[in-house]
Formats: C-alpha cells, sequence, structure tokens
C-alpha cells in the first residue's frame, strides 16, 4: 500500500474547515507552519474565506487567530468589483 503524503497547507485547511481556530503558535505546533500568514495568504488566493482577528487571552497574551468561515454579500460584492475594474 502506497501512502500518501498531505501537505502542511492541506492539513491546515482540513483543520480550518472543520470549524477550528487556529494561532499562528498552534500551526508551528501542530503542523510545521512557520509563517501563518503566507499559508492564509495562499489559502485566500485559491478562494478560500480565511479571516484573521486578534484575541486577548486570560493571561494577557494577544495573538492571530486564524478561521474558515463564509464570505459575506459584501466581500462577495467587492470581488465581483475588483473583477470589472
Amino acid at each position: 500500500m502506497v501512502k500518501t503524503k498531505i501537505s502542511k497547507t492541506a492539513r491546515v485547511l482540513s483543520f480550518l474547515k472543520k470549524g477550528n481556530d487556529l494561532t499562528e503558535g498552534q500551526a508551528w505546533t501542530r503542523f510545521g507552519v512557520r509563517n501563518m500568514s503566507a499559508v492564509a495568504s495562499y489559502l485566500r488566493m485559491q478562494g478560500y474565506a480565511i479571516y484573521c482577528n486578534r484575541k486577548t487571552f486570560s493571561n494577557g497574551s494577544i495573538a492571530s487567530v486564524y478561521k474558515h468561515g463564509a464570505p459575506t454579500r459584501r466581500v462577495i460584492a467587492a470581488g465581483y468589483r475588483a473583477l470589472a475594474a
């Protein structure tokens, strides 16, 4: 049986599509992704709605938290306007 290797980006996308949030630290620990911002940017260019928000945790630390979601009508409309220009 041949074992297929799944890319880090595909594993991150699968994780996010399941409704999980992912911080930069978690991306490094779980998937070996050093630059989560670049992965998110790549996924956005592939058409996935990847959102990034800043979150303050109970211990006072602040982190960027990435999640997959559905784009709003406003975002879709802006995309079509950009294509038409």
